[in-house]
């Protein structure tokens, strides 16, 4: 059976048929599902979600990419909502350069306030890293940040990746390795420790080769545990076992909530 690190099923693309897609997962051995946050709007479905599906675990935290709408009135909320609801982490938080998104500055203040939240908390988080690895990894050490957890769809070198590793974070690895193109993905991939990473769809984005153009979801998981398998010359079964092994290791609350 193989864990789903990263997927967004509370998105409403999935709402009309999540029943039969969780079914259908299920029939391709993907177990289970750690569903992140985005915004504060976003906390009540999440929280439901995870109610309702005991195959979902859930995090709530504020993505940098929707910082538009956000207001201060936003932290304090979380952290409310973090203690009253049992999570595997705070999340999704951290930085984006892409152009276009919401002011750098803002991005940075609110990413380091939800990381001292989680180190008040004991949590880990999922981090989102988007052209900011190390201005990322700069504020992870500022603050001291001892809790790990995982960095999400990672796309740095492997400087960067070691560098997370040491702070105690595994690295997400999703449909990007499925692109022949993709050599540094797949280099960094190939170098990695079997303890160092976790594997991840980021359903409904992020579509495999071959799949573009389409809406993702865990149910193709599979196709990347198996591309790993052969990058990393590997049994799909060895990749299974221990990517869920290492999700568990960074996410101690994942049995008790």
């Amino acid at each position: 059976m193989i864990i789903d690190s990263h997927c967004h099923l509370d998105f409403a693309c999935f709402s009309d048929d999540l029943d039969a897609l969780l079914k259908r997962c299920q029939a391709v051995g993907v177990s289970e599902f750690l569903v992140p946050s985005t915004t504060a709007a976003s906390w009540s479905q999440v929280q439901a979600l995870g109610q309702q599906y005991r195959c979902c675990k859930i995090a709530l935290g504020l993505h940098p990419y929707f910082l538009e709408s956000f207001t201060a009135s936003a932290l304090p909320l979380l952290e409310q909502q973090l203690s009253a609801q049992p999570v595997v982490a705070l999340g999704e938080i951290g930085l984006d350069k892409w152009p276009g998104m919401p002011d750098y500055g803002l991005q940075i203040e609110v990413f380091c306030a939800q990381l001292a939240m989680a180190d008040r908390l004991q949590l880990p988080v999922i981090l989102h890293t988007r052209k900011s690895e190390d201005d990322v990894l700069k504020y992870l050490r500022q603050q001291g940040f001892k809790w790990g957890g995982i960095v999400h769809a990672f796309n740095g070198s492997l400087q960067q990746a070691k560098r997370f590793i040491e702070m105690g974070f595994v690295l997400g690895i999703g449909g990007t390795v499925t692109y022949p193109r993709a050599n540094k993905a797949r280099q960094v991939l190939q170098a990695l420790a079997d303890e160092e990473f976790v594997l991840e769809t980021d359903a409904p984005d992020m579509p495999l080769s071959g799949y573009q153009g389409q809406t993702n979801t865990p149910e193709r998981l599979p196709l990347v545990a198996q591309e790993v398998a052969t990058l990393r010359s590997q049994s799909l079964e060895h990749v299974a076992e221990q990517t869920s092994k290492n999700l568990l290791r960074v996410m101690p609350n994942w049995h008790k909530v």
